[in-house]
Order: C-alpha cells, then structure tokens, then sequence
C-alpha cells in the first residue's frame, strides 16, 4: 500500500462497462429477488445477471429454435450449451415453485 496516490486523471463513474447496458429501477417480487439470488449464489454470479440471462432467455428466444444447439451466444461469455441447459433446469424449477407459493390460499 503507497502512502500517497495519484487522483488527476481519475473519472467518476461505473469502474465495470455498461455497453449495451441501461439502468432502470424496477419493483420485484421479492420472491423472485430470492429465486434470483439463490440461483446466482450458486452459479457464482450476480443476481442482475440470472434476472437479465432470465428475461433474455424468455423474451428474445425464437420457441421453435429454442433447442438448436449454439443458443446460447446472447449469454455473458463463457456460458456453455449444458451449463445453459442446467441454468434453464434451475429457473424453471424456481419459477414452479415462485407459481405455487404465488397461489391462493396456499401456505409455503
């Protein structure tokens, strides 16, 4: 550790990149920031990430090319086809059970 630094030529400002990024507020279940959380703690990554993988993986996926094998390109790097196929597993599981908790008259 040095007992003096250099701050002139510093930026304020996000020390990750952003590109192709945009930051919103938005209001979650908080069942679901629990599914997210959990999900990522174990993938080892941030829960931004699985919601953002989520919502990719839901919203921007052709229903009948699902299944071809190279899907995953849109996926933060170093995302393989089968890890992949274990997240899609776990985030199905996760949202059976967010539907099931979410019901009526249902006691966890």
């Amino acid at each position: 550790m040095e007992d003096e630094y250099d701050f002139s030529n510093a930026r304020r400002g996000a020390v990750a990149s952003s590109k192709g990024k945009v930051r919103i507020t938005i209001m979650l279940d908080e069942v679901v920031i629990e599914a997210a959380r959990a999900l990522a703690e174990s993938e080892g990554y941030g829960y931004q990430t699985a919601i953002n993988n989520t919502l990719r993986r839901v919203l921007l996926t052709d229903p009948d090319k699902a299944s071809e094998p190279g899907r995953a390109n849109h996926l933060k790097k170093g995302i393989s086809a089968s890890e992949l196929k274990s997240l899609e597993k776990k985030l199905s599981d996760a949202l059976s059970e967010i539907r099931r908790v979410m019901e009526p008259d249902v006691r966890p």
